[in-house]
């Protein structure tokens, strides 16, 4: 099992992070976004809200490939709705690279 932690950054408006909570109860996520999610190798996926500020743990196979993943997203078209639609609350952290929404964060320690 391997484990990647990533941030992104919600717009700072009260509102707009309220409705992005309530997209992300486990209720209102689509199904087929659950099953894009599931289906090449992630194991679990966590969100965390700090202000605007998120961070997703991901727990994926060992196999687990971020291209294949995102080949699936991309073929899938209630992915991309849903991607599209979450553009809406989302903004790129200052130093992600053009087009690049989840930043993968890295680790630099580790306590067992």
């Amino acid at each position: 099992m391997k484990t990647y932690c990533f941030a992104l950054d919600l717009h700072d408006d009260p509102g707009l992070i309220e409705e992005y909570k309530r997209y992300h109860k486990p209720e209102n996520v689509w199904p087929e976004v659950l099953q894009c999610i599931r289906a090449k190798g992630v194991v679990s996926q966590e969100i965390y809200l700090a202000g605007n500020r998120m961070v997703m743990i991901l727990e994926a196979t060992d196999d687990f490939d971020f291209d294949a993943k995102a080949a699936a997203d991309s073929a899938s078209p209630e992915m991309r709705k849903w991607e599209e639609l979450m553009w809406k609350f989302q903004k790129p952290l200052p130093h992600a690279r053009p087009g690049e929404k989840w930043v993968r964060m890295q680790k630099i320690s580790e306590v067992r």
